[in-house]
């Protein structure tokens, strides 16, 4: 307890909130607690990253460290299915609701998942098979440097629980949704998934974020999938909450042999936003995309951070991602590939192009190839730039006003990587969301010289 005792200053209220969460888990299994402990203790002795830390230049966290949040303290809700219906997905093979981080089992359908899916809470799973979980939960993640890593570790108490049997194909997907409500003090609520699909299986998974109304939120959330070998995967994080809100977003990825896994991210809403995507090709012949859209305005802020480690050889990864900005937003792509010794045959390529919509928006984009073999193909591009004068033109000509022409050209910007989403249901879904986060930016008339400028290679 000493270094808990030492860092009291620097934790300020979450050394309260965790002697209380503490005492409500004191039942739990002692390698769990014993993982708590060594996450908060390592949460004291690094505290928040500041833009002194390499993976945090652009990212300044100071706004979540001073607010007081506090964990939420009643589980219970008063929301109706009529809330809920308006972020469902149509067709799904079922929806696990949470709300303030935690199980709402009354606006939740499990009832047509098929054999061999297991979907529910975290929390309940514990209760019942807490053991069986410890080979998972949390082996996938650097808790000794990741400071949000270690509060979700420390502080969670619930999130979505996901197991696929070996040879189970799901041909609806699955919709993992988080809810927050407006609460009279700011409050932080800390997800954990496990999600572990087993070898030979299909399915299409959906983590989304939302908020009913404008209260201050700090969603940190984690995510741990296991992909068994030659499952074929797609998950998807949808992040859309209100402009109070902070969110930071981990997605722990481990792959085995012949692994074939997509991660989608579509980031629209918050104040402060940060998109952890880090996977693991641990098995020979895996296949990873990293595929994300990011749309920004006002001054909020969008930070992707992607890490895409190849352990084996004859592993392919691609990262594509997009962003849109205006008005005094800012966007950051940090891309990171590393290929250990042993990943021979690898085949890794990373492309980030930017539009950006106003003269005060603003982008950092950083490719980074760590590469330790010396049989592989490794690739990085980013590119930076406005509306294309000579398309809008075109469009122009064509009958169409100067706002429609943009709005259509944004579109079809936005929708390289809607494309993407293999999965009919959840593209459809994403769609939806996209369209209605457009139109503020597709009004943006950019007037003068720059308006002609034309895309700049920057890496």
């Amino acid at each position: 307890m000493g270094t808990i005792t030492q860092s009291a200053e620097l934790t300020g209220s979450y050394l309260e909130a965790f002697s209380r969460l503490r005492q409500r888990t004191s039942h739990q299994p002692k390698w769990l607690r014993a993982q708590r402990q060594n996450a908060f203790d390592h949460f004291c002795d690094t505290g928040f990253p500041t833009t002194k830390d390499e993976d945090w230049r652009f990212t300044n966290t100071a706004p979540i460290a001073r607010v007081p949040f506090s964990l939420p303290t009643d589980g219970s809700t008063r929301l109706t299915r009529a809330d809920v219906q308006p972020f469902l997905i149509s067709n799904a093979a079922c929806h696990v609701v949470f709300v303030n981080g935690r199980f709402a089992s009354g606006l939740s359908d499990l009832a047509s998942l098929p054999p061999g899916v297991n979907a529910g809470s975290l929390a309940a799973e514990i209760e019942l098979r807490a053991d069986s979980l410890a080979p998972h939960l949390g082996n996938c993640l650097n808790r000794r440097h990741d400071a949000f890593c270690n509060l979700n570790t420390a502080f969670c108490e619930d999130g979505a629980y996901i197991r696929i049997a070996r040879g189970t194909v799901l041909k609806a997907p699955i919709h993992l949704l988080f809810l927050s409500t407006e609460t009279a003090e700011p409050q932080m609520i800390h997800p954990r998934n496990l999600l572990i699909a087993e070898a030979e299986t299909q399915a299409d998974i959906v983590e989304e974020y939302a908020s009913l109304n404008s209260g201050v939120v700090f969603s940190n959330a984690v995510t741990e999938l296991v992909a068994g070998e030659n499952a074929v995967l797609s998950h998807c994080l949808i992040e859309r909450e209100s402009r109070n809100a902070f969110h930071v977003s981990t997605l722990s990825l481990q792959q085995e042999r012949n692994a074939n896994v997509v991660s989608h991210s579509i980031l629209v809403g918050g104040a402060l936003v940060r998109n952890n995507v880090h996977p693991v090709l641990a098995g020979e012949g895996g296949e990873c995309l990293i595929n994300g859209l990011f749309i920004g305005d006002e001054r909020q802020h969008l930070d992707n951070y992607m890490f895409v480690e190849h352990a084996s050889p004859h592993c392919s990864s691609k990262q594509f991602y997009n962003g849109i900005l205006s008005g005094n937003a800012h966007g950051v792509f940090h891309g990171r590939i590393l290929v250990h010794k042993d990943a021979q045959k690898t085949d890794a390529k990373q492309t980030n192009r930017n539009l950006l919509l106003s003269d005060d928006a603003q982008i950092d984009t950083k490719p980074q190839l760590e590469i330790y073999a010396d049989d592989v193909k490794c690739t990085h591009g980013a590119t930076i730039g406005q509306v294309d004068a000579s398309a809008l033109f075109y469009l122009r000509s064509r009958g169409l006003n100067e706002h429609e022409a943009r709005g259509l050209l944004l579109y079809a910007f936005a929708g390289e990587c809607i494309d993407r989403i293999r999965a009919e249901a959840v593209r459809e879904h994403v769609d939806r969301i996209v369209r209605q986060s457009l139109p503020e930016a597709a009004l943006f008339s950019a007037a003068g010289p720059e308006a002609g400028r034309s895309w700049e290679e920057v890496g």
